[in-house]
């Protein structure tokens, strides 16, 4: 499949280039002390990940531990109250942990185990990452810190207390908006001082080469089996598949199997409470290219130039920018990036919950909205969606926030 000159029978190959560039995205602008802890994590990858041993452990570890390959639903209750299309989620609530973020979280840390490291380093918004971070530093003996906004603390009680449970340390954030954003500054700073020793788990396709990268592969699972799992269980592709996005790891992953196949591509954003700057975090619709946490990208900016404030609903989507392969395949138009917002993906969180028996995290439930929207839509045909994870997290917040609907 061509699009715009872009080949993607050979686009892994091909994106990103040796420098970490999709097109004019991505790269790694950071300090020269960083430079060499970079180089080495790109050595290892390149050389440690593609061995024999290490793929053959990573397979052990997702099919014995992480309960791999996750299934996929047909949305059968909820595809008949809507019409003629049929809905499906891959079922990524399912891997061990409950959502998709401990996929790469395992990678990352059998190859610190590889490189000889003794601590990992990561963020969290949602605490999904923190948690599987948590789980796979447990599982392979290792210190961890985890860095979290204080805000998002308050939100996500659960998932801070399992990350305790499992031996993280906690390491709350109180700069700024003290949300996402702050916990990826803070953990980069604590990086630059403790390199030597630890590698820095980025949890999203976001951050310096080859982190954009690396992510992507390690979650490219999930499109994998996606793509086998729905035409093994329809006999043909689905017509669309939908993602959520904010870093963008889970849709990365997802869309991963589906770039060359003739299926229409969404990844979808949160609006929050509309288009006023603060009060959504869609960087794809309305932010402009610029540099952020090592990487070039599109992002939300503020007066000055810097990354402007944002909110959602959804504490794993409020981030200024987005992971550099998603702004180049919207560039090129392989991928339609469209926008969800609060009052949406709440009524999508409690349809899917009373009509299928599913309690999605509210990240995920703004592509089961947009799936909904997309049924609503269509005359027929089939649409595959990322349940990207489960909503214990949120039980709290929605009750408060929202109540018993």
């Amino acid at each position: 499949m061509l699009i715009n000159n872009v080949d993607f029978d050979t686009y892994f190959k091909n994106y990103p280039d040796e420098n970490g560039y999709f097109g004019r995205y991505g790269g790694a602008y950071i300090s020269e002390e960083l430079k060499a802890a970079m180089q080495e994590i790109r050595d290892a990858y390149f050389t440690i990940a593609q061995s024999r041993q290490f793929i053959a452990e990573l397979r052990r570890i997702r099919k014995e531990f992480q309960g791999r390959p996750t299934p996929v639903s047909h949305l059968e209750r909820l595809s008949n109250k809507l019409g003629n299309v049929q809905l499906y989620v891959k079922r990524e609530d399912l891997n061990h942990t409950g959502a998709h973020k401990l996929n790469h979280c395992m990678g990352e840390v059998l190859l610190a185990k590889y490189m000889g490291k003794k601590k990992v380093i990561a963020e969290t918004g949602a605490g999904q990452h923190g948690v599987a971070m948590a789980t796979a530093a447990a599982y392979f003996g290792m210190e961890c810190d985890i860095y979290m906004g204080s805000e998002d603390i308050k939100k996500q009680a659960p998932n801070v207390a399992r990350m305790k449970i499992l031996g993280a340390n906690v390491v709350e954030v109180t700069d700024g908006q003290a949300t996402l954003k702050e916990a990826v500054d803070a953990a980069f700073a604590a990086y630059a001082r403790e390199y030597k020793n630890c590698i820095y788990c980025i949890g999203s396709v976001v951050g310096p080469h080859p982190f954009p990268m690396m992510v992507r592969d390690f979650q490219h699972v999930v499109g994998e089996e996606a793509r086998e799992q729905f035409v093994d269980m329809t006999g043909h592709l689905p017509d669309a598949i939908v993602a959520c996005v904010g870093g963008g790891s889970n849709a990365a992953g997802f869309f991963s199997g589906f770039l060359n196949d003739p299926v229409d591509i969404y990844g979808v954003e949160p609006l929050g409470r509309g288009t006023a700057l603060g009060d959504h975090a869609a960087s794809l619709q309305y932010g402009t290219e610029g540099v952020m946490h090592g990487f070039n990208s599109v992002m939300l900016k503020d007066e000055n130039g810097e990354p402007a404030p944002v909110y959602s609903v959804a504490s794993g989507l409020d981030y200024p920018s987005s992971g550099p392969e998603h702004a180049f395949l919207r560039d090129i138009g392989r991928v339609k990036y469209d926008v969800i917002n609060d009052e949406e993906t709440i009524d999508a969180f409690y349809a899917l919950s009373r009509m299928e028996g599913i309690i999605p995290a509210i990240e995920s439930a703004h592509a089961v909205a947009y799936g909904i929207k997309l049924a609503q839509k269509l005359d027929k045909g089939s649409v595959l969606i990322n349940l990207s994870g489960r909503g214990d997290k949120d039980m709290d917040y929605i009750i408060e926030k929202y109540g018993i609907r």
